[in-house]
């Protein structure tokens, strides 16, 4: 998916990755794009798949690791950041990721300065996680 297909309002502004340019997506262009759908993230150093997350609203989410089971998580858009706080996370901290594109493929960055994390989405289907249909909490 590129960023012509978030359409013009999705960019936000302009910052560094390393010495190439990335462009800034708001969080709510990147839920607009991946609302109703199944999205795959991989680790941009690595190429390894972390997991699978499928939006089921602008506010609830569903993501499965791999051997793992499903896992509700709320999302949230505080200061251009996006925002996961699962079911099973035990110390109740949502984990906040910056929305970007960068040539041309659809990231997010770990919102820590702490954990310059990135990670690619590598496909957007239509596709369900054939996960219960009630969260958990």
């Amino acid at each position: 998916m590129t960023i012509g297909k978030l359409g013009a309002a999705a960019l936000l502004a302009l910052a560094p990755l390393t010495t190439q340019a990335q462009t800034r997506i708001t969080p709510e262009a990147f839920l607009d794009a991946v609302k109703g759908k199944t999205v795959t993230f991989h680790d941009f150093s690595t190429g390894e798949l972390v997991g699978t997350e499928e939006f089921l609203s602008p506010v609830l989410s569903v993501w499965r690791m791999v051997g793992r089971g499903c896992v509700y998580g709320q999302i949230t858009t505080p200061d251009g950041q996006i925002c996961f706080l699962y079911d099973d996370d035990p110390d109740g901290i949502p984990v906040c990721w910056w929305p970007f594109e960068y040539k041309g493929k659809l990231m997010v960055r770990l919102a820590t300065f702490a954990d310059s994390e990135i990670q690619e989405v590598r496909s957007i289907t239509e596709d369900g996680l054939n996960c219960p249909s009630t969260p958990i909490s």
